[in-house]
């Protein structure tokens, strides 16, 4: 695979709208180099047989049944609340009238 250019990193760099220095650009075209070296390398080993996957092992999820349980009243999620509106929690007001 070839060289990533300084002026290919430059012009990568504009289209993401991120602003190098000439001594970045300097820095990071070798590193793109290799980065881009290394994915070809991992493409090239993957054949069409293989199928792709976020991990070596299958891993299975154990999910638990979804059961309705009683929740609690209003009046019981309010009891120890040291103050309380129109059953709801009241806390101070941190945002002011412009909000």
């Amino acid at each position: 695979m070839p060289d990533i250019t300084r002026d290919e990193v430059a012009h990568l760099a504009d289209l993401a709208r991120i602003d190098l220095s000439e001594a970045e650009l300097d820095h990071l075209a070798p590193q793109l180099s290799v980065i881009l070296e290394s994915v070809a390398s991992i493409r090239g080993v993957a054949g069409d047989d293989v199928p792709p996957t976020s991990h070596a092992l299958p891993l299975t999820n154990v999910f638990r049944d979804d059961v309705v349980r009683p929740g609690l009243t209003a009046e019981q999620a309010l009891y120890g609340a040291p103050a309380q509106e129109q059953q709801r929690f009241a806390v101070p007001r941190i945002l002011g009238d412009e909000q």
